[in-house]
């Protein structure tokens, strides 16, 4: 029986399994949706999938580099819980998708799950393993590849909930590293200011304009201080001109000048960022279910 999209999808949107597993169990039962249900329902794969409906703010972000230090990963990888983030068997699966992500050159998430952890096993097989071995929902979220061929990529880890990769032309792994330490505990948007989305700009001219004419002041005055606050807004958010971390008296661009770099481009993870987490009131539960009950 010929395996069509449209059946591939069904067995997906039943199982929440990903594409190449419902197709594999397609392919394996001749088409039977149901005797493929079964399948995957015997090899725990449709109960791990069962969890993927359960939210994964945890977790921990990874990062692996070349040898050369041309080439970095980044990865966040999620759990349901900080515990769980802490098992051996999830960091030990994190260092492992990292290191395989980097020696494929791969940072798009579908292509990562594809690529093999170790021999005839797939990082999306070892997934679903972990998850029935955890009992949580464990997913690969996003991940980015650096590369710089005139300079260096380095990184920072701060513990395991913040990670930074730095490009730089010139320079060397020790100062990218120095630069990735400021931008984890500074969290920069831009490397630098011609960068910022006009959009930004605009809504926030937009917002130092109602607040200056508050003031009462004339036009001309009115124009220089909504001059300065762009100024200032500006400086805040790009890496370049922020007081390095370590030394406020210099600032990022002024420290990478003095080593004849230049910052490339940065990327900054944080574990959960973005991340909409649901709050349960269990008092407020218990009481409803109580005067339900009543």
């Amino acid at each position: 029986m010929a395996i069509t999209a449209a059946l591939v999808k069904e067995l997906r949107d039943r199982t929440g399994l990903g594409m190449m597993e419902c197709k594999k169990a397609l392919v394996a039962t001749d088409g039977d949706i149901e005797t493929a249900i079964d399948d995957l329902r015997k090899s725990g794969q449709a109960k791990a999938a069962k969890k993927a409906t359960r939210t994964a703010a945890e977790g921990a972000v990874i990062t692996a580099f070349s040898d050369d230090a041309k080439i970095g990963v980044i990865l966040e990888i999620n759990s349901e819980t900080d515990f769980s983030a802490r098992h051996e068997d999830f960091i030990g699966f994190c260092e492992k998708v990292a290191a395989v992500a980097l020696s494929n050159n791969v940072s798009d998430v579908e292509q990562i799950k594809e690529l093999e952890i170790e021999a005839g096993v797939s990082v999306e097989t070892a997934r679903l393993a972990l998850v029935q071995k955890i009992g949580e929902n464990i997913q690969v979220r996003r991940a980015a590849l650096v590369e710089s061929e005139a300079g260096v990529v380095g990184g920072y880890l701060h513990g395991a909930k913040i990670g930074v990769l730095v490009a730089l032309k010139g320079g060397d792994a020790e100062l990218a590293k120095e630069v990735s330490m400021h931008v984890a505990a500074a969290n920069p948007q831009v490397v630098n200011s011609d960068e910022v989305d006009p959009v930004l700009l605009d809504k926030e001219k937009e917002i130092f304009t109602a607040q200056a004419k508050e003031s009462g002041k004339p036009d001309e005055i009115i124009e220089k201080m909504i001059g300065g606050r762009i100024k200032k807004f500006l400086k805040e958010i790009t890496l370049v001109d922020q007081p390095f971390i370590k030394d406020p008296d210099v600032t990022v661009g002024a420290l990478v000048k003095k080593s004849d770099a230049t910052v490339l481009s940065f990327t900054r993870y944080e574990v959960g960022d973005g991340i909409e987490v649901e709050t349960v009131d269990f008092a407020a539960e218990v009481a409803a279910q109580v005067r339900g009950e009543a």
